[in-house]
């Protein structure tokens, strides 16, 4: 089963998961530039006088997401929990958006920003959830097409 197209759209959002971590989410401009990505708010350009905002959970967030990924496709024979772990994922992507967010609104607040802008990588959480829910789908299929097949025997 680990050919099956699920496996594809799971791999997709591995791959988006992976991209979220290392890549930045927002830029703030403010007297200095400051970015958030997986460490939290801080100054491109560091300096003395420069603020910095922790982003723990937004750290496990990333993390978590694309380990859950990879153990959906590594359990491909299981696929009641298969489903599971997608749709836990669809929460965990969910999450991070909001997440994304709340910190997007808390440093235009704590920082004295004048311009917010988004990176493309911000819409990866979203674009993830919708490949779990396509999987999770697919994956859903699958296991009534074997019960089926169970109930003609």
């Amino acid at each position: 089963m680990i050919q099956r197209i699920q496996t594809i759209y799971l791999l997709l959002a591995l791959g988006f998961g992976v991209s979220m971590f290392f890549a930045p989410q927002i830029t703030f401009a403010a007297d200095t530039l400051y970015m958030l990505n997986y460490k939290g708010i801080n100054a491109i350009e560091a300096m003395e006088n420069s603020k910095s905002i922790s982003a723990v959970a937004l750290t496990i967030l990333l993390g978590l997401t694309p380990i859950v990924s990879l153990s959906a496709i590594l359990l491909y024979k299981k696929r009641l929990l298969q489903i599971r772990l997608c749709a836990a994922n669809i929460g965990l992507l969910i999450g991070t958006t909001v997440l994304i967010y709340y910190f997007g609104t808390v440093g235009t607040k704590e920082l004295p920003a004048d311009d917010l802008s988004y990176h493309l990588s911000t819409v990866f959480p979203i674009v993830g959830a919708i490949l779990n829910f396509l999987a999770l789908r697919a994956i859903a299929k699958d296991e009534a097409l074997v019960r089926s097949m169970d109930r003609i025997r």
